[in-house]
C-alpha cells in the first residue's frame, strides 16, 4: 500500500532568512529564465521584481516535503494545486 504524498505548504516570506530568499530568488531566475521582453533586465532588477511580487503575495514560497524542495510558485499555480489536493481528499 502506497503512502499519500504529503502536501506541500506555504512558507511566510518572514520566516526565512535574507540570504536563503535571495539564493531561491537567484535559482528561481535562473531556472525560469524570466524573460521580461524584448530588453533583457539585469539580475538586481529581476530580484527587486521578483520580491515585489512576493511581498504582494502574487508569489508564494512553497516548500514540498515530499522531496524536501523550496519553490517560487504564482497565486493562480498555488490556488489550483490546493484546489487539486482538497479535490483528491474528498
Amino acid at each position: 500500500m502506497s503512502e499519500q504524498p504529503t502536501p506541500p505548504v506555504e512558507v511566510p516570506m518572514s520566516s526565512i532568512s535574507t540570504e536563503a530568499l535571495d539564493k531561491i530568488i537567484d535559482h528561481f531566475i535562473l531556472r525560469e529564465g524570466t524573460d521580461y521582453g524584448a530588453t533583457e533586465l539585469p539580475h538586481e532588477s529581476k530580484v527587486a521584481r521578483v520580491k515585489k511580487q512576493l511581498a504582494a503575495g502574487k508569489i508564494k514560497i512553497v516548500y514540498d516535503p515530499n522531496d524536501e524542495t523550496v519553490s517560487l510558485m504564482n497565486e493562480i499555480d498555488w490556488k489550483k494545486q490546493i484546489s487539486l489536493l482538497n479535490q483528491n481528499l474528498n
